[in-house]
Order: structure tokens, then C-alpha cells, then sequence
């Protein structure tokens, strides 16, 4: 398996270097970008998937619809749309920028370029990268904060989005 790479930025976003997920992924905090997309159906329920227990990050936890590294290289834009077609099989969908913000948790920091769509037609998930995927309830998701059952990043920008009313609700 060839080494993966990761694009260093600098908080707006300008790549700066370059370093492999495993040194980013221990510790290191070098800021590097990520891309997230929720996904909404018709009904306003978000999809989130639940992270396969092989994931070194967060293994387990029910998450953003779609979460994944940008490739050094890749544009953010070839990135989201590479993420949601390897996660979820979706390749037809129009994305809509929400918000850029620093994450860092206990092993890593991200900029998280978060976007979300709306989607009613078929989901496939890649059972490598994701044990289950359902649509929930708002409500339903606010009820579990704060329960160990959801990623902190998903909590955190979840939080940031219902407060500053970005969602499409």
C-alpha cells in the first residue's frame, strides 16, 4: 500500500508542505484539510453514518454523513465529490458551502470545509468505511449531544450549524 499524503495548510487554507496521515494523525497537529457533507433528504432528516470499528479515528461513533481527508494535490471541490462517491455511491448531488473552521482534537488538527446537499435517491454505503448509515430526526440527533454515541467534530460542528442557523431546516 502506497503512503498516503495530506496537503499542510495554513488556517486559510493555503497549502504550506505536505505530510503523511500517520504523522498527522499522532499527534503532530499539523493542520491539514478535510471535507464534510451533510446530507439531507427531502424530509429535513440527515443522514450519519456510523464509523466501522477499523477506523483509527473516533471507531464506532455515528458521524457527518460524509467526512474524508484531501489528498496533497486535490482541490477541495475533486475531494468532496471522490468522498461522498467512496462512501456513500453518490456521484450525482449538488453541494452547498456552509462554513470553514479549525478543529483540533486530542490527536490531530483539521480545517473542515463542511457543505451540505439534499438527496432522496439511493444510498449505498462502503461497509470498509462505514458499519450502518440512517436518516434521523433534528430532534432526534439533539436529544443524543452529549451521550457518547456521536464523534465530538460532529457534535461540535452540528452545534456551530444549528446555532448559527446554517442547516436547510
Amino acid at each position: 500500500m502506497t503512503e498516503e499524503f495530506f496537503p499542510l495548510v495554513d488556517i486559510d487554507g493555503n497549502v504550506i508542505g505536505k505530510s503523511t496521515r500517520k504523522i498527522c494523525h499522532s499527534g503532530s497537529f499539523l493542520l491539514h484539510p478535510v471535507v464534510h457533507l451533510h446530507v439531507f433528504n427531502s424530509k429535513k432528516e440527515l443522514y450519519l453514518q456510523k464509523r466501522a470499528l477499523n477506523k483509527d479515528i473516533q471507531p464506532g461513533k455515528w458521524d457527518t454523513s460524509v467526512g474524508g481527508h484531501v489528498d496533497y494535490g486535490e482541490t477541495i471541490e475533486d475531494a468532496l465529490k471522490r468522498e461522498v462517491r467512496e462512501e456513500l455511491g453518490i456521484i450525482n448531488f449538488k453541494p452547498f458551502f456552509l462554513i470553514s473552521y479549525k478543529f483540533v482534537s486530542d490527536k490531530e488538527a483539521e480545517l473542515v470545509h463542511s457543505f451540505y446537499t439534499i438527496y432522496d435517491d439511493k444510498i449505498d454505503p462502503n461497509q470498509l468505511e462505514i458499519s450502518e448509515g440512517k436518516f434521523w430526526k433534528i430532534e432526534e440527533i439533539l436529544s443524543q449531544i452529549d451521550k457518547n454515541i456521536f464523534t465530538p467534530n460532529f457534535e461540535f460542528e452540528f452545534t456551530k450549524l444549528i446555532n448559527q442557523k446554517l442547516f436547510p431546516l
